[in-house]
């Protein structure tokens, strides 16, 4: 199989035919649409009357202070351009709208701001380019979330309670038994299919292609959407989308849908594994008949090279305190560096299922969706261009393949497998020892970096570190 990559996107591949569109359809307003550093949305509208060249050369200025980590005070002057091809009439807009994704550029030069997301994502595509080593990297993540029908908060410093209210397991049916679905569960006990049937149709009428959707293991209204695959830059884009699509549509029907990784205690984690391989002129250079899974040997300096690097990477990767609280032994969440076939308990695992040359694949287990997406995607492409132009051996470095159990392997064995970090703060410090391999080509900047592992520590690790826990109390008041 051979990939024919067509346009990421082409609803509106010209002003002509977004003028058209804007008068066919009534529009009444433009949406642009940016992602800050740590991966949340923000948005800005103007009238449709705006809309010329100048618009999509320049951008609409605006002031990148109020946003951790992307720009001082004395320096904030940004501007958002927005990508024409990006565009899609957004449903969640009570006025017709159109919504557009944007670059965030330097307000007077107009060149890439080096914080910018959906930059680093362009840059790193670019460099993997003047490697040779490929054309295009090929991105499919997997969009596990659970949907809620109330959350319900209190913090203060005499007050810390969360209450979660799931729409299944906790109903009886009209037989006396509890309602509790499951992996692949079905009607009735699924209670989100229609929310997940609504969010799907929106996403295909907005250009993206979906290739299934579903319940997922837990039983408290866990579930998954999977898309097809593309390059890296333009699954940020469709990364953004289908979470903000998610949450929309269940707003809409006066549910919360989370991707936040251990949301119940005692549950199954919602991750976001992401699948990939590399592709040159059109074949996937991963693929090498009869190797170890019919993988090629640049797969495998690839695979060494993220699991050499897993554990600075994870600072991207896996950017919360509550990251590690999924990443824990059980609920097929992986802990550990290492690669196998169909092994759900490896950080790596290759599917079995794709057979077919052009999709022969393999996918890092660990990441969360509290990552951005464009940013988890960059570094990872960075430790495998690494693992390929060092022509790391996964075997030489201790990281398999295991296609065993390795919870059932003996005590010895066991400890030839490293460990992925346990906590954050782990994980942050060993992005501040290795982090040179993400500086190749300009993609990370060291400044970047260095704000990264800061702003985390301050904004989210101390904050959580410092509120005792109602766990604590508990365990601890009568001491």
């Amino acid at each position: 199989m051979r990939w024919a990559l067509r346009r990421r996107f082409d609803i509106f591949s010209s002003l002509a035919k977004l003028r058209a569109a804007i008068k066919s359809r009534h529009i009444k307003q433009i949406d642009f649409k940016f992602t800050d550093l740590f991966g949340r949305w923000h948005h800005i509208t103007v009238p449709p009357s705006r809309v010329n060249e100048k618009l999509f050369t320049n951008g609409v200025g605006f002031d990148g202070s109020n946003f951790a980590g992307m720009s001082a005070v004395e320096s904030g002057d940004l501007a958002l351009v927005p990508e024409l091809d990006t565009g899609y009439f957004d449903p969640f807009r009570t006025e017709p709208a159109i919504s557009f994704i944007c670059r965030i550029v330097e307000a007077d030069s107009k060149k890439p701001f080096s914080r910018d997301p959906r930059s680093i994502a362009l840059t790193a595509e670019s460099y993997l380019r003047k490697t040779g080593i490929a054309d295009r990297s090929m991105w499919g993540p997997e969009f596990e979330y659970y949907v809620f029908d109330e959350v319900r908060v209190k913090n203060s410093n005499k007050t810390c309670s969360v209450e979660i209210v799931p729409g299944e397991g906790l109903r009886k049916d009209t037989f006396g038994l509890w309602t509790f679905s499951g992996y692949h569960g079905i009607p009735p006990e699924d209670t989100t299919v229609d929310i997940r049937d609504e969010t799907v149709t929106l996403l295909e009428e907005a250009g993206i292609k979906t290739l299934y959707h579903h319940h997922e293991v837990g039983g408290h209204g866990q579930v998954e959407i999977e898309v097809d695959f593309g390059p890296l830059a333009r699954m940020g884009d469709i990364s953004m989308m289908v979470k903000h699509f998610a949450r929309m549509t269940a707003h809409k029907h006066g549910k919360t849908a989370t991707f936040m990784p251990k949301p119940l205690y005692n549950e199954p984690g919602t991750g976001m594994h992401f699948h990939q391989f590399l592709l040159k002129k059109g074949t996937n250079v991963f693929y090498r008949k009869g190797g170890y899974a019919d993988l090629s040997p640049l797969a495998h300096h690839y695979i060494a090279g993220l699991l050499r690097h897993a554990p600075s990477l994870l600072a991207f990767t896996n950017p919360s305190t509550n990251s590690y609280k999924r990443l824990v032994p059980g609920f097929e969440a992986p802990v550990n560096c290492f690669f196998s076939l169909a092994n759900r308990s490896a950080a790596i695992r290759i599917p079995k299922y794709a057979t077919d040359p052009g999709l022969k694949r393999m996918e890092f287990r660990p990441p969360d969706a509290t990552c951005n997406t464009y940013i988890a995607m960059a570094a990872q492409l960075m430790a495998g261009i690494d693992g390929i132009r060092k022509k790391l051996d996964p075997a030489k470095e201790g990281f398999g393949p295991f296609d065993v159990n390795v919870f059932e392997m003996s005590l010895k064995e066991r400890a030839k497998i490293k460990p992925l970090p346990g906590s954050f703060a782990e994980a942050l410090r060993e992005l501040d020892k290795d982090h040179a391999y993400l500086l190749e080509g300009g993609v990370f900047t060291e400044s970047m970096i260095r704000d990264w592992i800061r702003l985390k520590r301050e904004k989210e690790i101390m904050p959580v570190r410092n509120r005792p826990h109602p766990l604590e109390i508990q365990m601890y008041l009568d001491c």
